[in-house]
């Protein structure tokens, strides 16, 4: 405790509300809602177990019971987010309410301590420290998949070794695809393990009609309106930067959405719009000049743009581009011949040799840095890592040779300073905000709930987001319900589905009415740092796209 400084001590004392159904654990149990799930014929044959489940359910009051004790375990996956450790919290309270003889273990460094059996047993003093605390160092993470026939043995085999009741998988789409196929595995040995997920992402494409929001999303988009609203206020004190900042987000430009719309900047790329209109690297460039232009017309040769991660993904020349380069390094001949090239430029032209025309020209056309970023670094799928593209670089790069050649035929006057940032990591294991650790403290009762309930593969999920805590749902949704299938290593596999920003939809709709206002006048926020202290409209602020979505 004494490397804490004096807020993370004072965030230890923050007590999260309860939605009032979870007032008395032991009245409440989990019935089948009535909605029913639209199932393909392939999941119903790589799930077979899990089919037959309902796709929510709901909290009913009844008669208070007398509850067995449970054991349970509990593990974070993937990338950190803000409140991961008020699911532990959360979920050890309601275990020990629920009777206080339960036992919690937590599997550290992530679904490979599952694997291994490495494992710590969490109690309340142990937990204690960690309240409404960033990161997920209670445990670690990692990123390892259950996915061969001996890891899903060897979970088996640690499951039956501490007699789970319950496995708590905490984190995004792939680490709860994981969970799904861990639970439909359980079943088949007759495991009687229980297989719950938590949905877990501050990229917040982890969405549903039922998952309203992933948690770390709030915490991550207001730690970076801080700095956005930082960067415009010197913008329009210095009056001489153009500040391209990358906002993370993998697949889906939520993050940008959200932070576009707590701080105004001059331009926000949507990735999504893009894809919709179909606009080049070229017609995008264009766009941002003629923005550069305008201002540089009324003495503003300063601004904001932001750029989610993954645009790169949605330009329609680097669709197919990527698309190309997944498929051709995913071939393992291919693949042993790229790697076995002597430089980096004899990959790049392995690489060329095996491209379409149009493919080998969008390369081509790119800073050589850029070719070789999206060449080298593969994730655990095969597929490029966009996170690793210097997409903000790549857009000044484009915008100085356009305005350079606008200023050679007189039709640009101004100056052009402009300075790349990357929004990302710092995002990740920021404190959470009062919405994120309340929202997932709940989510840890939530899942000992549907584990006392005995309901495997599902996602815990609550409902109301936007109203007072008081009213919150509590439920949980089959995970087959959000899933799909996609390309992985050259082969179909089930996923859940990634959940994009919809252009018809009430938050994209506010941010297209207000954006070319915001282009010209400089009206910027500054929503400042995460608030812990103050009125509740402040302190407990909810995303605003949930409250444009659920209004």
């Amino acid at each position: 405790m004494e490397s804490r400084s004096l807020l993370q001590k004072q965030r230890l004392e923050f007590k999260p509300e309860l939605p009032s159904i979870l007032e008395n654990l032991k009245k409440g149990t989990f019935k089948p809602g009535s909605k029913q799930i639209n199932i393909n014929d392939q999941f119903r044959t790589i799930f077979p177990h899990l089919t037959g489940n309902p796709a929510t359910l709901n909290l009913c009051s009844e008669n208070e019971q007398n509850l067995l004790p449970k054991n349970v375990g509990v593990v974070f996956s993937g990338g950190p987010a803000a409140g991961g450790h008020n699911v532990i919290t959360g979920l050890h309270d309601a275990l020990m309410k629920l009777n206080p003889q339960s036992k919690l273990i937590g599997f550290c460094n992530g679904p490979k301590g599952i694997i291994d059996n490495v494992y710590v047993e969490l109690i309340k003093s142990s937990i204690e420290p960690y309240r409404n605390q960033g990161g997920f160092d209670m445990l670690g993470t990692g990123r390892t998949k259950i996915e061969t026939s001996e890891q899903f043995q060897a979970a088996e085999k640690t499951a039956r070794l501490h007699k789970l009741d319950g496995l708590v998988i905490v984190g995004g789409d792939d680490s709860n695809t994981n969970a799904a196929l861990l639970a439909e595995y359980f079943k088949t040995q007759n495991c009687p393990t229980t297989v719950i997920g938590v949905p877990k992402t501050i990229d917040g494409d982890l969405k549903s009609e039922e998952v309203e929001i992933s948690f770390g999303f709030d915490s991550a988009s207001k730690t970076y309106s801080e700095g956005i609203g930082n960067l415009q206020q010197d913008s329009i004190s210095a009056k001489k930067y153009y500040f391209f900042i990358k906002i993370m987000g993998r697949s889906a430009s939520h993050l940008a959405l959200e932070c576009a719309l707590k701080t105004h900047p001059n331009m926000t790329l949507i990735g999504e719009e893009i894809a919709d209109k179909k606009l080049t690297l070229a017609e995008l460039t264009a766009q941002i000049s003629d923005m550069i232009c305008k201002r540089a017309d009324i003495g503003k040769d300063y601004g904001v743009i932001l750029i989610p991660e993954g645009v790169i993904e949605f330009i329609p020349e680097f669709k197919q581009l990527i698309k190309e380069l997944n498929s051709l390094l995913s071939d393992k001949s291919h693949a042993e011949k790229y790697l076995a090239a002597a430089s980096d430029k004899e990959k790049l032209d392995f690489a060329k040799g095996l491209l379409s025309q149009s493919s080998k020209n969008c390369l081509a056309a790119l800073p050589e840095d850029i070719q070789l970023q999206l060449l080298l670094d593969r994730d655990p799928h095969g597929n490029v890592q966009v996170s690793k593209i210097d997409t903000e670089r790549l857009f000044i790069e484009t915008v100085k040779r356009e305005l350079k050649k606008r200023k050679n035929e007189g039709l640009y006057k101004g100056t052009f300073s402009p300075q790349p940032l990357f929004f990302g990591y710092e995002g990740r294991s920021c404190l959470p905000s009062n919405f994120d650790s309340q929202y997932c403290y709940a989510l840890g009762y939530a899942a000992a709930l549907l584990i006392n309930s005995s309901a495997t593969g599902y996602i815990c999920t609550i409902a109301n987001l936007s109203k007072p805590v008081k009213e919150w749902k509590i439920g949980g949704c089959n995970l087959l319900a959000l899933m799909t299938l996609e390309t992985r290593h050259g082969k179909e596999k089930p996923v859940i589905k990634k959940a994009l920003v919809e252009l018809k939809a009430k938050p994209f709709k506010e941010f297209q009415l207000k954006r070319d206002s915001w282009m010209m006048e400089d009206h910027y926020q500054s929503p400042g740092p995460i608030q812990f202290f103050g009125p509740k409209d402040l302190t407990d602020s909810v995303p605003e796209i949930l409250k444009l979505e659920r209004s």
